[in-house]
C-alpha cells in the first residue's frame, strides 16, 4: 500500500485521528502537546494518534495529503480540521468540542 493510501485508510478508519510528533502520553513538541491537551479537555475517548517519528514516509506524506506543511494535524470523520493553532481557536469558541462530540 502506498503512503497516501495508508494515510487515507487511517483517517477514514477512526472517528478522530491526530498525526503528531510523539505519543499522547509523551508528546515530543509543544504543538503536539497542546493538541493533546485540547483533545483531552474536549473529553475525546476514541482518539487515535499516529506518531510521525515512527515512519518517515508518513511524516512527509501527511503534509502532502492535506496540503498542510506542519504537524500536528487533526482529522475528524475523515476530514482535515487543521493544526494546533486552528484547534486552539476552535476549542476556545466551543466549536471543536461540538465537532468531536456530536
Amino acid at each position: 500500500m502506498d503512503t497516501q493510501a495508508l494515510i487515507k485508510e487511517i483517517v477514514t478508519s477512526h472517528p478522530v485521528v491526530l498525526f503528531m510528533k510523539g505519543t499522547a502520553q509523551f508528546p515530543q513538541c509543544g504543538f503536539s502537546g497542546n493538541a493533546i491537551n485540547i483533545l483531552n479537555a474536549c473529553g475525546i475517548e476514541n482518539l487515535h494518534t499516529v506518531n510521525v517519528f515512527d515512519d518517515e514516509n508518513i511524516r512527509q506524506g501527511i503534509k502532502q495529503y492535506a496540503n498542510w506543511p506542519t504537524i500536528p494535524q487533526l482529522y475528524v470523520n475523515g476530514e482535515f480540521i487543521g493544526g494546533s493553532d486552528i484547534m486552539t481557536e476552535m476549542f476556545q469558541s466551543g466549536e471543536l468540542k461540538k465537532l468531536v462530540n456530536p
